[in-house]
């Protein structure tokens, strides 16, 4: 059966969702401003401005869509409202921009490293496979990085602008040379600062409710608004900053600035840092610049990755992908998922082989699933919005479609990219239908409220036993027997544990924590079907519970303080080094968080 009326736990507090979501929206400073320079050379600051104004826009209108979506509002759930063929095409925009995500952050994390040229490829190559080993053992700490380096990062980016105040002018700057229609190409081509911003949407399943929310239904919207509020200063600030600081730069230096736009940020270091305090220092203040923010983009790859692997196993688990995207790995990791995830974003690097392209492939993926998002939010009648926040959407909506057509038409190559993805998504998505050979059949409420599955099985709960006892298995290992001895003794009820560990990044609320029926998980059915016949021969009432989770040892407290047992078992963790150092333990992150009134007894 399905675990007894539980809930996600909702232990991500608002400082950390920021610097989760800084770790991938703030990464966009680092290539903007140096893709805005080549567009538009000195004349470039009007629309540096306009992107940094778009983007604060957008940041506003997700603030309104974590509200109204409390467990998960990304655009697979704000579209699956309006239909499910939307949905789809929503989450495949979504793979498009998380693909480029990984493959163009990486070639800018070995820009900033220094790495030759000659070598980036190879190495961005490398360094993918590499997150990919990582999130073999699932994505555990994939944000811990990013959350470490937030700090950092502000902290060089506010140095390099108190740095460049002395020398801030407007005298090298130049107007507009083109007409209206040539700005709007050269501005729709440098959009690139909404990267991650759908982030915050998928967090808010696991964000700590606001004060005062009812027990079931969580309201998350105002430390959604504290965790987007300060990312969306810092990125629209921030960026147009730094654009200043880098056209303040003397003209003769152009040419060198469009051959480091991969590193521009490092640039502007090593160049204000030796105005100030000489050659020796913007050495090394440009060599810190370069590595803080080369291994934030190494996050932003590894994070990339583990979201896209999660929406790969959210539409399987939905039925829109194949059942075969849900096979695990012994850590609870989609395999096929894991392998799309690596080998989607170094196939378009070796496709496209220079920054320039792979940045012309990225906005219309982003700023597709951006659309898609707002525009369901927009005609979706059921959500509580005023006049003006759904004006305001409106608003958004009607520019980025602007945006994405001018991408469109503009960009071959970027629309031959989502058109591909889109044909093979969708191709897999028509044939995981026929697959699945499902019926919907249409009855009145009063009937599937008799048939419900979980009708019956809560009435047969236990209501005679003085003790309840909880158990959490692996397996039919020794800690069974004995908690099987155990319960015969005290005349307890025994609730025997299985968690399916899903190790997947993605917050979407119903996949975060999806339904099964442990009859079909073919381990499942085995240690829970003997376990039930052990309790019948023994006299022991035994109550199944079944869970897919992301974190067994979230879900084991909380279902030890759901349930109110009186003792919790668990066996000893035979887990290697390694998997124990990437996964943690879970006999100690249980015993840190069990309630004092639970007896934690750990067996063998």
């Amino acid at each position: 059966m399905d675990s007894p009326e539980i809930h996600r736990p909702r232990n991500l507090d608002w400082p950390r969702a920021s610097a989760l979501l800084f770790g991938d929206w703030g990464t966009s400073k680092a290539y903007v401003i140096g893709l805005a320079f080549v567009a538009a050379g000195f004349s470039s600051f009007p629309i540096i401005v306009a992107v940094c104004a778009l983007t604060a826009l957008v940041g506003v209108n997700y603030m309104v869509i974590c509200r109204v979506f409390p467990d998960g509002g990304g655009v697979y759930s704000a579209a699956k409202q309006q239909g499910r063929l939307l949905a789809v095409v929503g989450a495949l925009l979504l793979v498009a921009d998380l693909t480029v995500t990984a493959a163009l952050s990486g070639w800018a994390a070995l820009s900033y490293l220094g790495v030759p040229e000659k070598w980036i490829l190879v190495s961005t190559t490398g360094a993918i496979l590499l997150m990919g080993v990582l999130n073999f053992y699932g994505p555990r700490h994939s944000g811990s990085l990013a959350v470490a380096l937030a700090l950092p990062t502000v902290i060089v980016v506010v140095l390099i602008i108190l740095f460049a105040v002395p020398h801030l002018t407007f005298t090298h700057m130049e107007p507009l040379h083109d007409n209206f229609q040539h700005t709007w190409v050269s501005f729709v081509g440098v959009i690139l600062a909404l990267s991650g911003v759908e982030a915050i949407a998928n967090l808010t399943g696991t964000m700590k409710p606001d004060r005062g929310s009812v027990i079931g239904h969580p309201q998350v919207g105002r430390n959604a608004f504290k965790a987007i509020l300060p990312v969306a200063i810092e990125v629209s600030l921030g960026t147009a900053l730094l654009g200043w600081a880098m056209l303040s730069l003397p003209k003769e230096l152009a040419p060198e600035m469009i051959k480091r736009k991969e590193d521009m940020l490092r640039f502007l270091a090593e160049q204000y840092g030796t105005m100030n305090f000489g050659p020796g220092f913007g050495h090394i203040f440009g060599f810190i610049v370069g590595v803080v923010f080369a291994l934030l983009l190494l996050s932003a790859v590894n994070t990339a990755i583990a979201a896209l692997i999660g929406l790969l196993f959210m539409m399987s688990r939905e039925g829109d992908m194949p059942r075969a995207f849900t096979k695990l790995n012994s850590h609870g990791v989609p395999l096929a998922p894991l392998g799309i995830s690596v080998g989607l974003p170094i196939i378009v690097l070796l496709a496209t082989d220079n920054f320039e392209a792979l940045a012309g492939l990225y906005a219309i993926g982003v700023v597709g699933a951006i659309c898609v998002n707002l525009g369901c939010c927009t005609f979706n009648r059921h959500l509580k919005m005023n006049v003006l926040e759904r004006g305001l959407m409106l608003f958004t909506f009607v520019l980025l479609v602007a945006v994405e057509l001018t991408l469109a038409k503009t960009k071959p190559d970027a629309l031959f990219f989502v058109i591909c993805v889109l044909v093979i998504g969708l191709g897999l998505w028509a044939y995981a239908q026929r697959l699945s050979g499902t019926r919907t059949l249409t009855v009145s409420k009063e009937f599937a409220d008799i048939v419900r599955p979980d009708v019956v099985e809560k009435m047969s709960a236990p209501v005679s036993e003085t003790q309840k006892i909880l158990v959490s298995v692996r397996g039919l290992t020794p800690v069974l027997r004995f908690a099987f001895e155990e319960a015969q003794m005290r005349n307890a009820a025994l609730y025997v544990l299985y968690i399916r560990e899903i190790a997947v990044l993605y917050g979407g609320g119903a996949a975060a924590l999806p339904k099964a029926d442990w009859k079909n998980d073919p381990e499942a059915s085995a240690i829970l079907g003997t376990a039930l016949q052990i309790g019948k021969h023994r006299g022991v009432t035994t109550i199944p519970v079944f869970v897919n989770a992301p974190n067994a040892a979230s879900i084991i407290v909380d279902m030890a303080a759901t349930l109110g047992v009186d003792y919790l078992m668990l066996g000893a963790s035979h887990r290697g080094s390694m998997s124990k150092l990437l996964r943690g333990n879970v006999a100690t992150e249980v015993a840190g968080s069990l309630p004092d009134n639970i007896q934690l007894v750990i067996y063998g």
